[in-house]
């Protein structure tokens, strides 16, 4: 996987197009990770000019100001934004949809100011422009594909349709989740629940997901973020399913098409 620091550019008097905001998961979970090196994939055979932060990346501090701790949000923030300010960022994509919507809408009042796009939106532009082009009978050619709306892309920030049409050109049949859009359903880690015991209730959020996805009679569930990934997989392997569905990263499935 080749991708270069923000720090390695800037020592040689380059600047990157975009900076790739990796985030924590997927830095550090397994399976973000796989998804990670897909979407840097697809960046390397576009001949994407991006960077990273390495190791000067910080948490954006979402998961702490969902849980209440806001001095700590506000002290991650301003980390980073003293980090993107001194290389002078102006433009960030991300593959995690809570990642997106701190830095798009939370880091403004604290001074970070920046155009910020999710990976779904950006490759929708790729393939408008025609610079993705997939393969002759690509993987999911004919595949019964449903797609999952996390909260933070969907009703949180309004973007439905981009990911549906990066679906669309994978040549399989889109079926959409009985409960989607702006009526869809949290995956259940969303809220900084993600890192917390679950509350007393009849059954867990992410198994009820799963039975909408069931009853689509998908056999690949499309994920834009690694959080409902993890819940979406979880969900799967609790019924038993996972030999008949794949739970994936659209980055993921571009990156298996091209």
């Amino acid at each position: 996987m080749l991708a270069r620091t923000y720090a390695e550019y800037f020592a040689n008097n380059e600047t990157p197009e975009i900076l790739f905001w990796v985030g924590c998961a997927g830095s550090f979970d397994q399976r973000a990770q796989k998804v990670t090196k897909a979407f840097v994939e697809i960046l390397n055979k576009l001949e994407v000019k991006f960077a990273i932060l390495g190791k000067e990346e910080m948490c954006t501090g979402d998961p702490a100001r969902r849980a209440g701790n806001e001095f700590l949000f506000q002290m991650m923030a301003y980390n980073n934004i003293q980090v993107l300010t001194m290389y002078h960022v102006k433009k960030i994509v991300t593959t995690c949809p809570h990642c997106f919507n701190a830095l798009k809408n939370e880091y403004p009042e604290l001074g970070g100011n920046y155009e910020v796009i999710h990976h779904s939106t950006l490759l929708q532009q790729f393939i408008n422009e025609g610079k993705i082009k997939l393969k002759e009978g690509g993987e999911f050619k004919g595949k019964k594909i449903t797609y999952h709306d996390s909260c933070y892309l969907g009703r949180a920030n309004k973007i439905y349709e981009a990911p549906r049409e990066v679906l669309r050109i994978l040549d399989g049949e889109l079926v959409e989740l009985k409960r989607c859009k702006t009526n869809g359903l949290c995956c259940g880690a969303g809220g900084a629940q993600m890192f917390k015991e679950d509350e007393p209730g009849d059954s867990r959020i992410n198994m009820e997901r799963t039975k909408d996805v069931l009853e689509s009679g998908a056999s690949v569930v499309a994920s834009n973020c690694p959080f409902c990934l993890t819940m979406l997989s979880d969900g799967v392997k609790n019924h038993e399913k996972e030999e008949q569905i794949q739970v994936l990263d659209i980055a993921e499935m571009i990156a298996k098409s091209i």
